[in-house]
């Protein structure tokens, strides 16, 4: 089974493991589809991170986050009169994109331990397909590229490739990506390597300097993905599984563990004191991840150390029932997708992929067609900062997959693109389901929350959907939230899905009606 938050990434996914693919080959193939079908929420110019299980042995994380290049230093932006960097344009264009190395050190796990061998011309052909013959624009595109074009359309290459006559595409019209089927296509006959050290890095480094991006092919030729063990919790459901950082893998992981302590079993999980004790767990975790989450070789704490029940249980304690604690700040808005893959063996991938904001720094190179992450913009310019700006140094991501282990036997990957909102959507996800017995197409379409901001939001509000009961609004005001009400199934919540297997090898698929995705298996 496959999840993807756009139907056709699903089926390529699908297809693959019809034709006795592994889950790793399955996701690659999604991974490709879904960056040229949904190109305003991911590319091949951005970075991602996998959590990998394999049925009797360690979860597995890779690491595919690309670092700020040798020449991408404060001085390069202060030299300019600029105070912070740009979120679009080339100077936003300043960290490598690590999503193919991710790829490809994906692969060779699947060669290595799931036995895979089909070739990169099968594993990439829909994403190449799609490419060259054109897919159907969805709303949510039009919508992203209407909403951000002001900013969007004189970046370089933007307007040739993702607007039609100087506008955004209507939702249904064919958009063909003929450059970046040839990359596809060279990648498929060459290798992933080649976008990193070959012909297809030297055409883009190329086209990053014309541009006026301070990246090189230096740059480019040290990057490699990493294979990484993941933070883990251990909480009563059984072994809880998120990424690392720079990730935000332990806000997620710190929510759940806070959750743990407070015991949600008497709650209503749709309730005032379910979203009230999940939103202030939120907050307890968001004052950790603003003092200490990084580039982990900057950070001074050990991130697995902060799930312990020494560190936590203070955490806990803090929340009060009936009063909400003011709200901080918040790390932005991420445009992303997360995707899942079990296959019949139970080998279980949960992935996810993103160029930061709607298409990254909105610079498309034109030889290849691939669109540049925006990421490094996350990078502070002042001395001291957490987060600051510095050659070869990894910015800060709001991605973190999940997996869940259980001690029933079952499995779970489970995610959501949105900014703050992800680790607050894996919470409610994952607390429906494991603790209140939701069937998990139920858990990702019931009401959501998000507190802070994503897709642009700039509010720091408790934004909830209108299928809340007033009831519960207005309790949740009188405790000290700052309500705003979204429409119904408001994509501003985030694009969620999951997949379960089950001991006896059952599988259960849930996709986000909020989305243009679909749970598909056989």
């Amino acid at each position: 089974m496959a999840v993807a938050p756009h139907a056709l990434a699903a089926q390529s996914a699908l297809a693959i493991l019809r034709e006795g693919g592994n889950a790793i080959e399955a996701m690659i193939a999604a991974a490709a589809t879904i960056a040229v079908v949904y190109p305003h929420m991911n590319s091949l110019g951005g970075d991602s991170f996998w959590l990998l299980s394999i049925p009797g042995r360690p979860v597995i994380a890779i690491d595919a986050c690309g670092f700020a290049g040798q020449r991408v230093l404060p001085e390069l932006y202060r030299a300019q009169g600029l105070e912070q960097i740009p979120v679009r344009g080339p100077l936003a264009a300043n960290t490598v994109a690590g999503t193919v190395s991710g790829w490809e050190l994906a692969r060779s796990l699947s060669h290595k331990h799931l036995d895979g061998k089909l070739p990169l011309s099968r594993v990439l052909a829909d994403a190449i397909y799609y490419a060259e013959t054109g897919m159907p624009v969805t709303v949510s595109q039009f919508e992203s590229t209407s909403k951000k074009l002001a900013e969007l359309a004189a970046q370089p290459g933007f307007a040739a490739n993702f607007l039609s006559e100087g506008r955004p595409p209507q939702p249904g019209s064919r958009l063909q990506q003929t450059a970046l089927a040839l990359t596809l296509r060279t990648l498929a006959a060459k290798g992933f390597d080649q976008f990193y050290r070959g012909e297809v890095a030297e055409s883009m480094a190329q086209d990053l300097a014309n541009a006026g991006s301070p990246l090189t092919l230096a740059d480019l030729n040290d990057y490699h993905a990493r294979e990484c063990r993941p933070l883990a919790y251990r909480h009563q459901t059984g072994e809880l599984y998120n990424m690392t950082p720079p990730t935000q893998g332990l806000v997620s992981l710190l929510i759940l563990a806070i959750l743990d302590k407070l015991n949600l079993s008497p709650y209503d999980p749709e309730g005032a004191d379910y979203v009230h004790l999940v939103v202030e767990a939120t907050k307890q975790a968001f004052l950790i991840r603003d003092r200490c989450i990084t580039d982990p070789s900057y950070m001074t704490i050990d991130p697995q150390s902060c799930l312990a029940d020494e560190f936590v249980s203070p955490l806990a304690n803090a929340i009060q029932l009936e009063k909400a604690r003011p709200g901080g700040r918040d790390q932005g808005q991420s445009d992303t997708i997360w995707m899942g893959v079990i296959d019949e063996q139970g080998r279980a991938v949960s992935f996810i992929q993103s160029g930061y904001h709607e298409f990254g720094s909105g610079v498309v190179l034109p030889a290849t067609g691939i669109t540049w992450q925006n990421r490094g913009c996350s990078f502070s310019l002042r001395p001291g900062a957490l987060n600051l700006l510095s050659p070869r140094r990894k910015p800060f991501h709001t991605l973190n997959p999940a997996l869940a282990r259980f001690k029933d036997g079952r499995t779970m990957v489970y995610g959501s693109m949105g900014g703050d909102g992800q680790p607050q959507t894996q919470a409610a996800v994952f607390t429906r389901y494991a603790i209140f017995h939701q069937p998990l197409q139920r858990a990702i379409s019931s009401p959501r929350w998000l507190f802070g901001r994503t897709w642009g939001q700039e509010s720091e509000t408790l934004k909830l959907e209108s299928r809340f009961s007033q009831d519960v609004l207005s309790d949740l005001a009188g405790r000290g939230h700052e309500i705003e009400v979204l429409q119904s199934y408001d994509e501003t919540m985030g694009h969620a899905g999951a997949v379960v297997r089950y001991p006896s090898g059952v599988l259960e698929g849930a996709f986000d009606p909020r989305s243009n995705g679909v749970a598909a298996g056989y």
